[in-house]
């Protein structure tokens, strides 16, 4: 059985996560947020690594991660905070942890979890290198401004002591390895739409992400 699946890309805190589970809710779809599986490898790499550039060991976390991989694994508040999602960023530049991971990600948009009727996989590469021929594309983006602010409000609700300027600097870092790095950069794809959430909130851009794939895929409806 061929199962739909909705690609879901874009930059940290544009609001692409919130959109992805939302649809999952209103479509019975599975979800997966792949950037939790880039997090787990970073989170490994910072007790494990010798120094900043030991990117070898990344590599062996990620082949092992992937082929132990289960769910339960990234349901861990601890993945969310500053620096575990600072060690991803550098983690997941590294083309062999990248490479680790893809067909893992496969494997989820090919066969969701059972009683799903399709599969929303969100991060920085699906549409182009992980689901290229999904029927839906969607490409979440925001302002750098409106981006960093929410991320500092987030932090902070963890308890996180972080200041405006050091959230907008970090985000700006983090927008700059994901476009430049040589595997998979974050691009919007070919045939995506775009869904800008600057001035729209959750629900607003659940609704609009919402008609983008009844219009693809009319059996949704």
């Amino acid at each position: 059985m061929t199962f739909p699946v909705i690609a879901i890309d874009g930059p940290s805190a544009s609001g692409k996560g919130s959109i992805a589970r939302g649809l999952a809710r209103e479509l019975s779809f599975a979800h997966l947020e792949t950037g939790l599986l880039y997090r787990f490898i970073g989170k490994q790499w910072m007790f494990a690594r010798k120094d900043i550039n030991d990117l070898a060991i990344a590599e062996r976390i990620a082949q092992k991660f992937a082929s132990h991989f289960t769910m339960d694994l990234i349901d861990d508040s601890s993945l969310r905070t500053n620096p575990v999602a600072e060690a991803a960023s550098i983690t997941s530049a590294h083309p062999p942890v990248r490479t680790a991971l893809l067909e893992l990600q496969r494997n989820f948009a090919a066969h969701p979890p059972k009683d799903a009727k399709g599969a929303i996989l969100d991060g920085r590469d699906i549409a182009t290198i992980v689901c290229p021929d999904a029927p839906v594309k969607i490409f979440v983006t925001a302002t750098l401004e409106i981006r960093a602010e929410r991320r500092r409000k987030e932090l902070q609700s963890r308890g996180d002591i972080v200041t405006s300027d050091q959230v907008l600097q970090e985000v700006r870092a983090r927008d700059l390895r994901d476009t430049t790095r040589e595997t998979a950069p974050l691009i919007a794809a070919a045939g995506s739409f775009t869904v800008d959430t600057s001035n729209l909130n959750p629900t607003e851009a659940i609704e609009k992400a919402l008609e983008i794939v009844r219009q693809a895929i009319p059996e949704l409806a």
